[in-house]
């Protein structure tokens, strides 16, 4: 960002705070708004950091945490708020909106989520002494975060033919199901040029507070009063993770751990974590039946029509009978041009890739019999069942998987670098 913009933001800030200032003073009866933070070319406002904090409070008593001291959860709200402005300011210049229509639908699918209706929801909001309107906007400004962190951050994102390569011939990726671990975090983090003094004592914290946290001290509260990461608000809640799609130094340290595990600190690009895992599930494998298949496919056409395909059909089907290749007329007959080629050869086919009366047929014919010939809506088919088999998954859901696991991976990593990167070259002002 240039000086000019740094400039004009610090002006347009100071103003807005000038005026505030200005009206108090010839109306003190009346409470007002102070600027607590310049953010560029917006600010933060008394009022956001007091709602935002009472919306923590709310949340650590919903949950039976205990409450941080008031100026530990205070720095961390206002820097959350500033971070929140610089993307809020990030995706209104990328024009990025949220329509009422989106609006609409996230509402409808928290108030679901709390097995409520609409209606509902916005009556208990209003019953909790809320302003529906402001926790709508709330929510619309934490979309527009979540669609300005997916824009940016996946076009930071590249995985390459060697990254997949690399993916699936290391041990992880050969794995073909991953358990699932619902985690929490404290990051202790350490600056890209820090200095080994910098970086001793982040591990000096770290190892002090683990100390403390197997000792019985509240993860939660902990989270908020010292991580460094962005979910410190929420106690530090990952939520359900596949350690494929954690950094491999932590997924590494988690490969055995049980709910309830605290790991000791664990040194990453970013600095120190400490991973508690809440609870753990999955881990069995998904068995898919594939059938190895090929056909004969004749379509009807403006000089052929479908009874007379069907009569071709049926010719060639007496011609496999006295004994002809099924290979040869595929290749010489077929109206596949993909398996046409290769003798009719449709490769391992599995369920859900095919149209129904395909796959009824296919599973419904022996291991080395040919099927009558059938209709679909391609055309008339015959069918040569050659092999079963049960598979944890095909080759493209491992591929695609993987690739998957990598971009989340790198998500993960990428996001926080890019946070860190904005608020260094930020123009930001803490009013005190």
């Amino acid at each position: 960002m240039s000086k000019m913009t740094f400039k004009l933001g610090k002006l347009v800030a100071a103003t807005i705070a000038s005026t505030l200032i200005s009206l108090s003073t010839h109306a003190q009866e009346i409470p007002l708004d102070r600027v607590v933070a310049i953010v560029n070319d917006g600010i933060v406002l008394q009022s956001e950091l007091n709602a935002r904090i009472d919306t923590i409070r709310d949340q650590l008593r919903e949950r039976n945490t205990a409450q941080p001291q008031y100026n530990v959860l205070r720095k961390q709200v206002l820097d959350r708020l500033v971070l929140d402005s610089l993307q809020l300011q990030l995706a209104q210049q990328r024009g990025i909106r949220i329509s009422d229509r989106q609006l609409a639908l996230s509402l409808e699918s928290i108030a679901r989520q709390n097995d409520m209706t609409l209606d509902q929801f916005r009556e208990t909001v209003v019953a909790e002494g809320k302003s529906f309107d402001t926790v709508r906007e709330q929510i619309r400004r934490e979309l527009l975060i979540t669609q300005v962190q997916r824009s940016v951050v996946n076009s930071r994102i590249r995985v390459t033919e060697q990254d997949l390569l690399n993916y699936l011939e290391s041990d992880e990726g050969k794995s073909t199901s991953n358990p699932e671990l619902n985690l929490s975090n404290i990051l202790f983090a350490v600056p890209t040029q820090a200095s080994p003094a910098m970086i001793q004592e982040a591990e000096r914290k770290a190892k002090a507070l683990y100390q403390e946290l197997v000792s019985g001290k509240d993860f939660a509260q902990s989270a908020i009063s010292y991580s460094n990461a962005p979910n410190a608000l929420k106690g530090g809640e990952l939520g359900w993770r596949k350690l494929n799609e954690l950094p491999s130094q932590l997924s590494a340290s988690l490969k055995k751990a049980e709910s309830g595990t605290i790991t000791p600190p664990i040194r990453t690009p970013g600095g120190f974590h400490i991973i508690k895992v809440n609870d753990t599930r999955g881990g069995e494998k998904v068995l898919i039946n594939q059938t190895q298949v090929s056909h004969i496919l004749l379509k009807p056409t403006e000089i052929r029509s479908n009874a007379q395909t069907r009569l071709k059909i049926k010719e060639l089907a007496k011609r496999l009978q006295d004994g002809e290749p099924f290979e040869q007329l595929a290749k010489e007959y077929s109206d596949d041009p993909g398996s046409g080629s290769e003798g009719g050869s449709m490769g391992w086919t599995q369920n859900g890739q095919m149209v129904p009366e395909f796959e009824q047929m296919m599973n419904s014919t022996p291991i080395g019999q040919r099927s009558e010939p059938f209709r679909t809506k391609f055309g008339w088919h015959i069918l040569w069942v050659q092999d079963r088999r049960t598979q944890d998954v095909g080759t493209e859901m491992i591929e695609n998987r993987a690739r998957n696991s990598i971009r989340k991976r790198r998500f993960n990593e990428e996001l926080e670098n890019w946070l860190r990167e904005i608020h260094s070259q930020a123009y930001i002002e803490i009013k005190e």
